[in-house]
């Protein structure tokens, strides 16, 4: 994980790039657990009917895309790591910014659908514990 903090107007500017990488890795995972299911219930079909034939090229094709979604996902995911921002729910779009604020680290959040980053909550608290964006938070500067 990285170190890097965020000021609320760097992390609200990062936002629409985020926005795609969050959507391709979300979409990465539904297709993966779309596959996933098929596989499960074309294995149940064969293990109820004591066996079956199975177009093996279909199969094959969808593994082989499901391969890629997974990758997809991964690589999208690593790249939201690598800006410093924290994934903290994939399937509601949930993402974490630390920024410093009065000499201590808090988390701006921001939940996808949400037009700009609003709340914000301590390290340990969550997203249960979000608060609205505050005075301290909007003129919280980078100490360079």
């Amino acid at each position: 994980m990285s170190d890097r903090t965020f000021t609320l107007d760097e992390a609200q500017s990062l936002l629409p790039v985020l926005e795609s990488l969050l959507r391709t890795a979300i979409s990465g995972k539904q297709l993966m657990e779309e596959v996933e299911g098929e596989m499960e219930s074309l294995s149940h079909r064969i293990f109820l009917n004591g066996g079956t034939h199975v177009d093996v090229v279909t199969v094959a094709r969808r593994k082989a895309e499901r391969a890629r979604a997974e990758q997809r996902a991964k690589d999208a995911l690593a790249e939201i790591d690598s800006i410093g921002v924290q994934v903290k729910d994939l399937d509601i779009g949930l993402l974490d910014f630390p920024c410093e604020v009065d000499g201590r680290v808090v988390l701006l959040c921001w939940k996808s659908g949400e037009k700009s980053i609003t709340h914000w909550h301590g390290t340990e608290e969550g997203f249960a514990g979000r608060k609205l964006i505050d005075e301290r938070i909007t003129r919280s500067r980078k100490a360079n």
